[in-house]
């Protein structure tokens, strides 16, 4: 199982084609969105559009309802559930719920920082991919690669940065 994390998209054309370019490359079974992703873009709305039975998503701060009027799946839910290798994973965009409200759960996967992380909360690993296309802190575009096993950190061209077996 290969599921594709990502975040923080905010309309870029550009990244949305190359974190599209970046699932296909993978072979990767789905991609979890943690929201903010189209900012009213018809063009990267197209995009998602096109691969829309491979995405779970989660709203962020930044998705209204006229971006759910774009496009073809839902991305209102503020959190997902998720089990993978074993483990409870709560996902989320983070400014509803996250590191400042954990969930009771094994792994806590957030957005909306726009800086990468993996850290131990009391127990609970929290989990941030970075953000697609607005990086912050002097970090990379970026996305998680998770399976059964753990997690790769990589940069939007593919290149590990970071591994968290679980």
């Amino acid at each position: 199982m290969k599921i594709l994390i990502a975040s923080d998209i905010h309309g870029s054309e550009i990244h949305c084609g190359k974190l599209i370019e970046a699932f296909r490359n993978e072979r990767a079974e789905r991609m979890l969105l943690l929201g903010d992703l189209i900012d009213g873009s018809q063009k990267v709305a197209d995009m998602l559009n096109g691969i829309k039975d491979s995405l779970l998503c989660v709203r962020g701060n930044c998705d209204h309802e006229s971006d759910q009027r774009m496009l073809d799946f839902p991305i209102m839910a503020y959190y997902c559930l998720l089990f993978v290798g074993g483990k409870v994973i709560f996902a989320t965009h983070g400014h509803k719920y996250g590191k400042d409200n954990p969930p009771k759960a094994d792994i806590l996967l957030q957005g909306h920082t726009h800086v990468p992380a993996w850290e131990n909360l009391g127990g609970m690993l929290y989990v941030n991919p970075g953000s697609v296309s607005l990086p912050r802190n002097k970090s990379k575009n970026s996305y998680i690669m998770m399976y059964e096993w753990g997690m790769h950190w990589k940069t939007l061209d593919g290149e590990i940065y970071h591994e968290l077996r679980f």
